[in-house]
Protein backbone atom coordinates (compact mmCIF):
# COMPACT_ATOMS: atom_id res chain seq x y z
CA UNK A 1 0.00 0.00 0.00
CA UNK A 2 1.40 3.62 -1.29
CA UNK A 3 2.09 5.47 1.91
CA UNK A 4 -0.55 8.15 2.53
CA UNK A 5 0.01 11.77 2.63
CA UNK A 6 -2.51 12.71 4.86
CA UNK A 7 -3.28 10.92 8.30
CA UNK A 8 -5.24 11.73 11.00
CA UNK A 9 -4.41 10.89 14.65
CA UNK A 10 -7.57 10.07 15.51
CA UNK A 11 -9.33 11.07 19.05
CA UNK A 12 -10.55 8.26 21.10
CA UNK A 13 -14.74 8.94 21.95
CA UNK A 14 -15.72 8.10 25.44
CA UNK A 15 -19.01 7.95 26.86
CA UNK A 16 -20.71 9.45 29.57
CA UNK A 17 -18.70 7.21 32.03
CA UNK A 18 -15.94 7.92 30.29
CA UNK A 19 -15.45 4.43 28.99
CA UNK A 20 -13.73 3.87 25.80
CA UNK A 21 -17.06 3.90 23.08
CA UNK A 22 -15.76 1.58 20.30
CA UNK A 23 -19.21 2.05 18.66
CA UNK A 24 -18.48 5.86 18.19
CA UNK A 25 -14.42 5.29 17.32
CA UNK A 26 -15.81 3.03 14.16
CA UNK A 27 -18.07 5.70 13.15
CA UNK A 28 -15.18 8.32 13.74
CA UNK A 29 -12.73 6.42 11.32
CA UNK A 30 -15.64 6.24 9.10
CA UNK A 31 -16.30 9.87 8.68
CA UNK A 32 -12.48 10.40 8.53
CA UNK A 33 -12.12 8.50 5.61
CA UNK A 34 -15.32 10.24 3.45
CA UNK A 35 -13.55 13.26 4.70
CA UNK A 36 -10.10 12.81 2.99
CA UNK A 37 -8.25 11.07 5.31
CA UNK A 38 -5.70 8.42 3.83
CA UNK A 39 -4.41 7.20 7.52
CA UNK A 40 -5.15 6.77 10.68
CA UNK A 41 -3.43 6.82 14.10
CA UNK A 42 -4.76 4.76 17.04
CA UNK A 43 -3.94 5.93 20.27
CA UNK A 44 -1.40 8.71 19.93
CA UNK A 45 -1.26 11.52 21.70
CA UNK A 46 -4.44 13.11 19.94
CA UNK A 47 -6.27 9.77 21.54
CA UNK A 48 -5.20 10.24 24.86
CA UNK A 49 -2.74 7.37 25.02
CA UNK A 50 -1.21 8.08 28.68
CA UNK A 51 -4.43 7.10 30.01
CA UNK A 52 -5.70 4.00 28.10
CA UNK A 53 -5.10 0.25 29.10
CA UNK A 54 -3.32 -1.98 26.97
CA UNK A 55 -6.66 -3.85 26.96
CA UNK A 56 -8.57 -0.67 25.29
CA UNK A 57 -5.61 0.18 23.44
CA UNK A 58 -5.64 -3.27 21.56
CA UNK A 59 -9.09 -3.22 21.16
CA UNK A 60 -9.35 0.23 19.42
CA UNK A 61 -6.57 -1.02 16.93
CA UNK A 62 -8.58 -4.05 16.16
CA UNK A 63 -12.32 -2.35 16.10
CA UNK A 64 -10.43 0.48 13.83
CA UNK A 65 -8.68 -1.66 11.35
CA UNK A 66 -12.21 -3.74 10.66
CA UNK A 67 -13.90 -0.46 10.24
CA UNK A 68 -11.78 1.10 7.91
CA UNK A 69 -8.44 -1.00 7.53
CA UNK A 70 -9.75 -1.84 3.83
CA UNK A 71 -9.38 1.39 2.48
CA UNK A 72 -6.41 2.91 4.40
CA UNK A 73 -3.72 2.62 6.52
CA UNK A 74 -4.18 2.19 10.35
CA UNK A 75 -1.43 3.12 12.44
CA UNK A 76 -1.25 2.06 15.87
CA UNK A 77 0.41 4.12 18.79
CA UNK A 78 2.29 1.62 20.77
CA UNK A 79 5.40 3.82 21.87
CA UNK A 80 6.36 4.35 25.83
CA UNK A 81 9.25 5.52 27.86
CA UNK A 82 9.85 1.73 28.86
CA UNK A 83 11.52 -0.62 25.24
CA UNK A 84 10.65 -4.01 26.53
CA UNK A 85 6.74 -2.36 27.33
CA UNK A 86 6.52 -1.17 23.73
CA UNK A 87 7.72 -4.52 22.46
CA UNK A 88 5.20 -6.66 24.38
CA UNK A 89 2.55 -4.20 23.23
CA UNK A 90 4.08 -3.73 19.75
CA UNK A 91 3.91 -7.35 19.01
CA UNK A 92 0.26 -7.53 20.44
CA UNK A 93 -0.74 -4.56 17.89
CA UNK A 94 0.88 -6.82 15.11
CA UNK A 95 -1.63 -9.52 15.50
CA UNK A 96 -4.71 -6.86 15.08
CA UNK A 97 -3.79 -6.35 12.22
CA UNK A 98 -2.91 -3.12 11.72
CA UNK A 99 -0.31 -1.74 8.90
CA UNK A 100 1.96 0.09 11.09
CA UNK A 101 3.23 1.25 14.39
CA UNK A 102 3.51 4.74 15.18
CA UNK A 103 6.49 5.32 18.37
CA UNK A 104 6.77 8.39 20.12
CA UNK A 105 10.43 9.25 21.59
CA UNK A 106 10.52 7.93 25.20
CA UNK A 107 9.39 10.72 26.97
CA UNK A 108 10.30 11.88 31.02
CA UNK A 109 13.51 9.58 31.36
CA UNK A 110 15.39 11.82 28.64
CA UNK A 111 17.66 9.27 27.50
CA UNK A 112 21.34 9.90 24.91
CA UNK A 113 20.94 9.98 21.14
CA UNK A 114 22.56 6.45 21.55
CA UNK A 115 19.66 5.45 23.78
CA UNK A 116 17.03 6.72 21.06
CA UNK A 117 18.51 4.86 18.35
CA UNK A 118 18.78 1.61 20.65
CA UNK A 119 15.08 1.97 21.90
CA UNK A 120 13.59 2.44 18.62
CA UNK A 121 15.55 -0.53 16.59
CA UNK A 122 14.94 -2.64 19.69
CA UNK A 123 11.33 -2.40 18.95
CA UNK A 124 11.40 -2.18 14.94
CA UNK A 125 13.51 -5.45 14.59
CA UNK A 126 10.87 -7.34 17.37
CA UNK A 127 8.07 -6.46 14.12
CA UNK A 128 7.61 -6.76 10.80
CA UNK A 129 5.69 -3.76 10.50
CA UNK A 130 6.35 -0.46 9.02
CA UNK A 131 7.47 2.06 11.68
CA UNK A 132 6.60 5.43 12.21
CA UNK A 133 9.32 7.45 14.77
CA UNK A 134 7.11 10.28 16.27
CA UNK A 135 9.96 13.29 17.51
CA UNK A 136 7.99 16.20 19.51
CA UNK A 137 10.64 17.52 22.08
CA UNK A 138 8.16 19.54 23.67
CA UNK A 139 6.30 16.53 25.52
CA UNK A 140 9.20 14.27 25.43
CA UNK A 141 11.56 16.61 27.00
CA UNK A 142 14.21 15.08 24.40
CA UNK A 143 15.24 15.85 20.52
CA UNK A 144 16.01 13.06 18.17
CA UNK A 145 18.81 14.38 16.00
CA UNK A 146 18.76 14.56 12.13
CA UNK A 147 21.83 12.29 12.39
CA UNK A 148 19.93 9.69 14.48
CA UNK A 149 17.43 9.65 12.40
CA UNK A 150 19.61 8.79 9.27
CA UNK A 151 21.10 6.01 11.30
CA UNK A 152 17.52 4.87 12.06
CA UNK A 153 17.15 4.81 8.38
CA UNK A 154 18.85 2.12 7.35
CA UNK A 155 17.19 -0.64 9.59
CA UNK A 156 14.42 -1.38 6.74
CA UNK A 157 10.94 -1.34 8.33
CA UNK A 158 11.67 2.27 9.84
CA UNK A 159 9.64 4.04 6.80
CA UNK A 160 8.73 7.88 8.31
CA UNK A 161 9.03 10.38 11.08
CA UNK A 162 6.40 12.55 12.28
CA UNK A 163 8.53 15.38 13.03
CA UNK A 164 7.36 18.02 15.58
CA UNK A 165 9.72 20.39 16.54
CA UNK A 166 8.50 23.16 14.71
CA UNK A 167 12.43 23.40 13.54
CA UNK A 168 12.62 24.52 10.10
CA UNK A 169 16.36 24.57 9.87
CA UNK A 170 15.90 20.50 11.29
CA UNK A 171 13.77 19.58 9.03
CA UNK A 172 15.94 21.46 6.00
CA UNK A 173 18.44 18.99 7.61
CA UNK A 174 16.27 16.01 7.88
CA UNK A 175 15.44 15.96 4.19
CA UNK A 176 18.62 15.94 3.24
CA UNK A 177 20.10 13.31 5.55
CA UNK A 178 16.69 10.80 4.82
CA UNK A 179 16.73 8.15 2.37
CA UNK A 180 13.59 8.31 0.32
CA UNK A 181 12.42 5.36 1.96
CA UNK A 182 11.81 7.45 4.76
CA UNK A 183 8.66 9.82 4.85
CA UNK A 184 8.89 12.57 6.79
CA UNK A 185 5.57 13.64 8.00
CA UNK A 186 4.79 17.46 9.37
CA UNK A 187 3.37 16.79 12.74
CA UNK A 188 1.76 20.63 13.22
CA UNK A 189 -1.12 21.45 10.91
CA UNK A 190 0.32 24.93 10.46
CA UNK A 191 3.48 23.75 9.34
CA UNK A 192 2.42 20.86 6.35
CA UNK A 193 2.86 23.80 3.73
CA UNK A 194 6.16 24.64 5.16
CA UNK A 195 7.91 21.77 5.70
CA UNK A 196 6.69 20.13 2.54
CA UNK A 197 8.45 23.03 0.52
CA UNK A 198 11.52 21.67 2.07
CA UNK A 199 10.78 18.17 1.36
CA UNK A 200 8.10 16.94 3.66
CA UNK A 201 5.65 14.11 2.17
CA UNK A 202 2.80 14.49 4.31
CA UNK A 203 0.99 15.63 7.71
CA UNK A 204 -0.12 13.81 10.51
CA UNK A 205 -3.21 15.80 11.23
CA UNK A 206 -5.31 17.19 14.06
CA UNK A 207 -7.35 19.48 12.23
CA UNK A 208 -8.31 16.74 9.37
CA UNK A 209 -10.95 15.81 11.72
CA UNK A 210 -12.75 19.28 10.68
CA UNK A 211 -11.32 20.41 7.13
CA UNK A 212 -9.71 16.71 5.65
CA UNK A 213 -11.26 17.53 2.26
CA UNK A 214 -9.31 20.92 2.26
CA UNK A 215 -5.97 19.74 3.74
CA UNK A 216 -6.19 16.98 1.53
CA UNK A 217 -6.33 19.69 -1.25
CA UNK A 218 -4.09 21.73 -0.15
CA UNK A 219 -1.56 18.65 -0.10
CA UNK A 220 -2.51 17.86 -3.41
CA UNK A 221 -1.77 20.96 -5.10
CA UNK A 222 1.38 21.43 -4.11
CA UNK A 223 2.27 17.62 -5.22
CA UNK A 224 1.21 19.09 -8.47
CA UNK A 225 3.07 22.03 -8.94
CA UNK A 226 0.19 24.94 -7.81
CA UNK A 227 1.99 26.28 -4.88
CA UNK A 228 -0.22 29.81 -4.94
CA UNK A 229 -3.15 27.57 -4.35
CA UNK A 230 -2.17 25.55 -1.81
CA UNK A 231 -0.88 28.69 -0.10
CA UNK A 232 -4.40 30.09 -0.58
CA UNK A 233 -5.90 27.15 0.83
CA UNK A 234 -3.17 26.68 4.08
CA UNK A 235 -4.00 30.40 4.67
CA UNK A 236 -7.47 29.97 4.53
CA UNK A 237 -6.91 26.99 6.87
CA UNK A 238 -4.81 29.01 9.13
CA UNK A 239 -7.36 30.29 11.75
CA UNK A 240 -8.47 26.49 12.18
CA UNK A 241 -4.63 25.30 12.86
CA UNK A 242 -4.02 27.78 15.39
CA UNK A 243 -7.56 27.60 17.08
CA UNK A 244 -7.22 23.82 17.83
CA UNK A 245 -3.88 24.53 19.90
CA UNK A 246 -5.21 27.28 22.37
CA UNK A 247 -5.25 25.15 25.25
CA UNK A 248 -3.58 20.95 25.22
CA UNK A 249 -4.37 19.21 22.42
CA UNK A 250 -6.93 17.39 22.02
CA UNK A 251 -9.46 19.44 24.87
CA UNK A 252 -9.91 22.14 21.89
CA UNK A 253 -10.35 19.20 19.03
CA UNK A 254 -13.08 17.13 21.40
CA UNK A 255 -15.04 20.59 21.94
CA UNK A 256 -15.21 21.33 18.68
CA UNK A 257 -16.19 17.95 17.51
CA UNK A 258 -18.95 17.32 20.02
CA UNK A 259 -20.35 21.11 18.84
CA UNK A 260 -20.49 19.84 15.31
CA UNK A 261 -22.31 16.99 16.45
CA UNK A 262 -19.63 14.21 15.91
CA UNK A 263 -19.98 12.90 19.79
CA UNK A 264 -16.64 12.19 21.26
CA UNK A 265 -17.66 12.74 24.47
CA UNK A 266 -15.11 14.01 27.50
CA UNK A 267 -11.49 13.90 28.66
CA UNK A 268 -10.11 11.89 31.17
CA UNK A 269 -8.15 13.55 33.82
CA UNK A 270 -5.64 14.70 34.02
CA UNK A 271 -6.73 16.71 31.34
CA UNK A 272 -9.94 18.48 31.94
CA UNK A 273 -12.47 20.65 29.55
CA UNK A 274 -12.67 24.00 28.15
CA UNK A 275 -12.79 27.19 30.17
CA UNK A 276 -16.19 29.64 29.03
CA UNK A 277 -13.94 31.78 27.45
CA UNK A 278 -11.64 28.80 25.46
CA UNK A 279 -15.35 27.05 24.71
CA UNK A 280 -16.19 30.68 22.94
CA UNK A 281 -13.53 31.13 20.74
CA UNK A 282 -13.82 27.74 19.56
CA UNK A 283 -17.63 27.88 18.52
CA UNK A 284 -16.70 31.62 16.75
CA UNK A 285 -13.93 29.72 15.15
CA UNK A 286 -16.25 26.56 13.77
CA UNK A 287 -19.39 29.84 12.81
CA UNK A 288 -16.80 31.98 11.17
CA UNK A 289 -15.59 28.74 9.12
CA UNK A 290 -19.15 27.48 8.49
CA UNK A 291 -18.31 24.10 10.24
CA UNK A 292 -21.34 24.45 12.51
Amino acid sequence: MEMPRLVTAMVTPFDDDLKVDYGRAAQLADYLVKNGTQGIVVAGTTGESPVLSEEEKLRLFSVVKEQVGDKIMVWAGTGSYNTRHDIELSRKAEKTGVDGLLLVAPYYNKPSQEGLYQHFRAIAEAVSLPVMVYNIPSRTGCNILPETMARLAAIENIVALKESTGDMNQASQLARLLPDTVKIYSGDDSLTLPMMSVGAYGVVSVASHLVGQDIARMIDAFVKGDASEATRIHLKLFPIFKGLFITTNPIPLKEALNMMNIQVGGLRLPLTGTSDAERAAIREMLVTNGLI
